[in-house]
């Protein structure tokens, strides 16, 4: 499965490589800068995911589901939960 994030970068990606094929270098240069912007929002969009992982785990129906004994979800528990959702087709 890919992030929103990840589905509009491989969509500008496309079209930039359509536009350079036809060597439209202008309207290249335009969308580079959004390229670079989505890739920095993916990387905000990850850590999102994976507060919200930790968020969820902590609000289970009795409180402790996935809980760690002092009230956190490890950082790597989040990151495999985000690589395992998200990373499988890559």
């Amino acid at each position: 499965m890919k992030t929103a994030m990840e589905l509009m970068l491989e969509d500008l990606e496309l079209r930039y490589k359509v536009l350079y094929n036809a060597q439209m270098l202008q309207a290249c240069g335009a969308i580079e800068g959004t390229i670079d912007y989505a890739k920095s929002l993916i990387i905000k969009e990850k850590e999102q995911i994976m507060n919200a992982y930790c968020d969820g785990a902590k609000g289970g129906a009795n409180g402790t589901k996935g809980q760690h004994e002092f009230g956190w979800v490890s950082i790597h528990t989040r990151k495999k939960y985000y690589n395992q959702t998200y990373n499988q087709n890559k």
